[in-house]
């Protein structure tokens, strides 16, 4: 079966995680995505613990349907291989700083020439223009700098560390794929391609959809624990007797009023229907002790049985467990390579033509190397001078 991206080719230079994710789910729909690593400089995320059969878990997950070719970029005979690819192929991303691929004597002005209908997507910290287009950053320093931290977590103690990674996926990476698909678009109708300019630390200002909006019209800056869906009101986690969470978002009156009758409170429905803080704040510590007035599989019983937005905080494999997320199938069983199977995290899409089944887990580095080079055209003398030289390995 091919996947709805299969007649994309790419070309993906990234490394650690915004650049990679992004290509595996262009990979997941079919696109033919060829990683360019370094055969010197080890990527962080293949030796990132846990490991399964002496493999890196997120390695294997992020670089699945995936080959990789090992150029020594620093070296020109592997900068001319770089552009005979690229005349084949549709998409180039990458995730240096800016300006390394013109260093590299392969940055977008001169890929454009050989290939006008090339799409160059750049992911980055902080975009290719302004004065931190050059400095370091991670995903914390994204979500610092583009607002997002200055109304996450709580007034006692501060922003919270998320435990996942915002600017990185969804600044980075889903916004990757989106322009690279609006750019795919855009050449159906003009065939020419276009360079994709994507910082993160932009896309993660943009995520700051409904405090960003509400404070650039009102002028009222949002801050912790201030807001309705931030913990400024009931919308939030409560604790049971034995010290597991729910989290309740019942902001709907019809749902307020399940949750009240459910917990055998109907009188604390008026106070849902306010939105005075006074009020909101009543209602927070009333939800509060009805909760810790019960056990975890009490609650757990009595709002399986009762539609009022209210679920219990799960493990991640409590999560993997969990029948809804079982019946969508979020979890895939990848070839290793050995003949046995990895399970991974499934591509979250899902289309009534059905996806291609995973064909193989992350790679070792270069491990398609000299089958690459055979199709880009380099007869077997080229292919063993250049690995002779470490070109590639």
């Amino acid at each position: 079966m091919q996947g709805p991206l299969s007649s994309l080719k790419v070309l993906d230079f990234s490394t650690l995680l915004p650049g990679p994710f992004a290509s595996l789910l262009l990979a997941d729909m079919g696109a033919e995505v060829l990683r360019i690593e370094s055969p010197t400089r080890l990527d962080l995320l293949r030796v990132l613990p846990p490991h399964d059969h002496g493999v890196s878990a997120a390695h294997a997950y992020l670089n699945r349907n995936k080959r990789s070719l090992a150029l020594d970029l620093k070296q020109p005979q592997a900068l001319e291989v770089v552009k005979r690819l690229v005349a084949d192929y549709d998409i180039v991303l990458e995730q240096f700083r800016p300006g390394v691929m013109d260093r590299l004597g392969i940055g977008y002005d001169v890929l454009k020439a050989i290939n006008p209908r090339l799409i160059y997507v750049a992911i980055t910290g902080y975009g290719q223009t302004g004065p931190y287009r050059e400095r370091a950053g991670h995903d914390i320093n994204y979500l610092a700098l583009a607002g997002l931290a200055s109304h996450t977590g709580r007034k006692d103690s501060g922003p919270l560390p998320l435990g996942m990674q915002v600017a990185d996926v969804a600044g980075g990476s889903l916004h990757g794929v989106i322009g690279l698909l609006a750019a795919v678009v855009a050449r159906q109708q003009t065939g020419l391609g276009q360079l994709v300019d994507v910082s993160m630390t932009d896309c993660a200002f943009s995520l700051n959809a409904l405090a960003g909006a509400g404070a650039l019209a009102s002028g009222v800056e949002p801050g912790p624990e201030e807001h309705t869906l931030n913990g400024g009101s009931f919308y939030d986690y409560y604790r049971s007797r034995d010290g597991r969470w729910f989290s309740v978002g019942s902001l709907e009156p019809v749902f307020m009023q399940a949750l009240c009758e459910a917990l055998g409170r109907p009188d604390l429905a008026t106070l849902g229907a306010s939105l005075q803080h006074p009020a909101q704040m009543a209602l927070k510590r009333e939800l509060q002790i009805e909760f810790q007035r019960r056990s975890f599989d009490e609650l757990d019983a009595l709002f399986a049985a009762t539609d009022a937005c209210v679920e219990p905080v799960l493990s991640f494999t409590q999560a993997v467990q969990h029948p809804q997320l079982q019946a969508r199938q979020v979890v895939t069983q990848v070839p290793r390579g050995d003949g046995s199977l990895q399970p991974q995290m499934a591509c979250p899409l899902k289309f009534s033509d059905g996806l291609p089944e995973p064909r193989h887990m992350g790679v070792a580095v270069g491990a398609h190397s000299e089958q690459v080079l055979n199709e880009a055209g380099f007869d077997s003398q080229q292919i063993e001078s250049m690995r002779n030289a470490g070109v590639f390995i």
